[in-house]
């Protein structure tokens, strides 16, 4: 018995010596320090209480060290960096002679900082890269800048500043809130919101799981658009979603969800007033001639193979749709798209196909949220593009996309999108085609 008890004693300072060796081990601490007493277990030199009391005592000795050595106050559980870096080239082929041909190569790089507190609480901030727009700052539904300008030194944007708060996070409710300038919490695909755009307000998402394999998700948001010195009706943007996510058996799983999304005071959202990056919606003046509060449907369904060739691990198979309609518009007020998905990327030896139609009519909803590498040719001035002639994304848009990417390790991503599209109502001119060929070539790394 004496034995024993001297045996854990030498584990114990054995531990925690490596535990705290070397700065670098803080990070690694849970996982590391987790795995090393499971071996022991599982050799019988360690029984599992005596393994749980040393995890005990070394988190206590781990986060009073890691105060120390950080400086943190103790009311903050965790603090992790993360980020990812992309570089991208891309072309554009078009099949009007008036259509200027371009090739160019971008990279978008962002770092987070998160740090995890006591009672659930969560503040985070990101840093991107990204271009600006006037003299409003940074592009809100882009993070890429342009190799040009003789190597000029690029800019660095707040992408993320916000606090969270897990107020139910026990049974089957829970509750999260968030507040500031936040990832997006409405899950829609890029015909509604482009994957950039980070919205700035109000947050908040309540699941509730009926039954193991069943989860309902209402969300909600209020978000400002743009906050005017001279009126107090400031553009906002408001919205509702719920969905149920269900695994009906081992290989097959589904998602469907429905919302509500409604732009307030949308006669103060001028193209003056803010970032005017996309086109497509029709435009009297400076601002668009509908209002916009569409109705947003969309549901998938996934099935899982236990494997397939040349992929690492169960093999989904996903196919989807979704459909959006804007009745405060007069024609070209819906848009919709389907595809399907072959595979999963982001895991060592894991790789994804995937086709998609895509429809989004001119005033289905406000072109300054929408994908903005979805776009095609304006021959000329038409009720969509007041501008003039020019390759534009946004409204008035569809085409087909094609998309491989294969991820080599956990941490590197190598991907490949093309994009075959037109105008849904091309201007008035003589030479009006709008056909466009836009290819992406990216390589990320994430840390």
């Amino acid at each position: 018995m004496k034995t024993k008890i001297n045996l854990v004693k030498q584990i114990k300072v054995a531990f925690l010596t490596i535990t705290f060796a070397v700065p670098i081990a803080f990070i690694a601490h849970a996982q590391s320090s987790d795995a090393l007493l499971d071996k022991l277990v599982q050799k019988g030199i360690l029984s599992v209480k005596e393994a749980n009391e040393l995890k005990e005592e070394s988190d206590k000795d781990f986060k009073n060290a890691f105060a120390a050595k950080t400086g943190l106050a103790d009311w903050v559980n965790s603090f992790r960096i993360t980020g990812d870096i992309r570089g991208r080239y891309e072309g554009f082929y078009g099949d009007n002679p008036n259509f200027i041909e371009r090739n160019r190569f971008r990279y978008r790089a962002r770092i987070a900082f998160i740090a995890s507190m006591l009672n659930n609480f969560e503040a985070g901030l990101r840093l991107t890269s990204g271009e600006p727009v006037g003299g409003f700052g940074g592009d809100p539904i882009s993070g890429n800048s342009s190799f040009r300008d003789n190597a000029s030194k690029k800019f660095l944007y707040v992408d993320l500043a916000y606090f969270k708060w897990n107020a139910i996070n026990s049974g089957d409710w829970k509750l999260e809130t968030t507040v500031g300038k936040m990832e997006n919490p409405f899950v829609y695909s890029d015909m509604v919101f482009d994957g950039d755009y980070t919205p700035e307000g109000f947050g908040l998402k309540l699941s509730y799981s009926p039954f193991a394999k069943h989860k309902l998700t209402l969300i909600g948001g209020i978000f400002t658009l743009d906050e005017l010195g001279s009126s107090t009706r400031d553009p906002l943007l408001a919205g509702i979603q719920l969905r149920w996510d269900a695994n009906w058996a081992t290989k097959i799983s589904s998602s469907v969800g429905v919302g509500f999304l409604s732009i307030n005071n949308d006669d103060k959202l001028t193209s003056a007033d803010v970032p005017d990056v996309n086109r497509g919606n029709y435009y009297t003046g400076t601002r668009s001639r509908y209002g916009f509060n569409p109705v947003v449907a969309d549901a998938s369904l996934t099935y899982m193979l236990d494997k397939f060739p040349l992929y690492s691990g169960p093999f989904p198979i996903k196919v989807s749709g979704e459909y959006m309609n804007n009745p405060a518009a007069v024609g070209d007020n819906y848009g919709w798209s389907t595809g399907i998905t072959f595979g999963k990327a982001g895991k060592k030896n894991s790789w994804e196909l995937g086709y998609n139609y895509k429809y989004l009519g001119a005033n289905a909803w406000w072109e300054e949220l929408v994908d903005s590498d979805f776009g095609a040719y304006y021959a000329g001035i038409s009720p969509s593009n007041p501008a003039g002639s020019g390759y534009y994304s946004g409204t008035n848009v569809k085409g087909h996309i094609v998309r491989l990417v294969y991820s080599p390790t956990d941490f590197v991503t190598l991907g490949a999108k093309v994009f075959f599209t037109d105008l849904i109502d091309e201007p008035t001119v003589a030479n009006r085609d709008s056909g466009i060929v836009r290819m992406q070539v990216d390589m990320s790394l994430k840390f």
